[in-house]
């Protein structure tokens, strides 16, 4: 199953990502929907790339924006430089720009958008800023000090997935975050796991929770197919 690099045009420059397409996972088809997919700090690696295929397994055409234009790395003292360093408007540019993307190659109507770590509270805000694009959110334990979705203008429904014992994103944060979206009128459901922090990333053993992860990765495709 593969998947490709591609540039596109978001805000009238030029952004990359990794797409992947049902044709190219052998799932056929497809069923016409979309999801962007939004990365951890560590940048477009190789797992959020795994996660793009899986998604066009399941019949999505899925791209992953580069938010960070090529930079990449495995140590988290330069992951926290970089985390600290994200613009918010070029990164929702990017992302809707990727989803505009998604529509050039095929999905249809307001398309998904997924976000881990610091890619969950950024899908938010993308939600927030393009709700003519994005139809459903899912915020695999996201944060970020500096973003501050409009959730007067969140429109598309939102699914958190918190782990009970992550320290970043606390069960609290998230049950705070859902009585934000709730009282400006939105939607959101919060699934908890035994797990800490990133515990869906199966490229870090020592996080990795392989039954919270299937079991958050079935409630997620039922989510954006009820929803999309």
């Amino acid at each position: 199953m593969g998947g490709t690099l591609i540039e596109y045009r978001a805000n009238g420059r030029t952004a990359r990502g990794y797409l992947a397409t049902p044709a190219g996972s052998g799932a056929g088809p497809g069923n016409g929907k979309g999801v962007v997919v939004i990365q951890e700090w560590w940048g477009l690696v190789p797992h959020i790339e795994d996660v793009t295929r899986r998604f066009a397994a399941q019949g999505y055409v899925a791209l992953a924006p580069d938010l960070w234009d090529g930079q990449k790395t495995t140590e988290a003292d330069e992951a926290t430089r970089l985390f600290m360093a994200l613009n918010i408007d070029d990164a929702s540019k990017k992302i809707a720009g990727a989803a505009q993307a998604l529509h050039a190659h095929g999905a249809k109507g307001k398309v998904g958008v997924v976000g881990f770590c610091m890619g969950g509270i950024v899908a938010i805000h993308a939600a927030a800023a393009h709700p003519d694009l994005f139809g459903a959110v899912v915020d695999f334990y996201g944060a970020h000090p500096h973003v501050h979705p409009a959730w007067d203008d969140l429109k598309a429904p939102v699914m958190a997935i918190i782990g009970e014992r992550d320290e970043w994103v606390t069960p609290a944060t998230a049950q705070a975050m859902k009585d934000k979206i709730e009282a400006a009128g939105g939607s959101c459901t919060v699934h908890l796991y035994p797990a800490g922090h990133a515990f869906f990333n199966d490229a870090r053993a020592e996080v990795h929770d392989p039954a919270s992860s299937r079991d958050a990765w079935a409630k997620v495709n039922a989510f954006l197919a009820a929803s999309l």
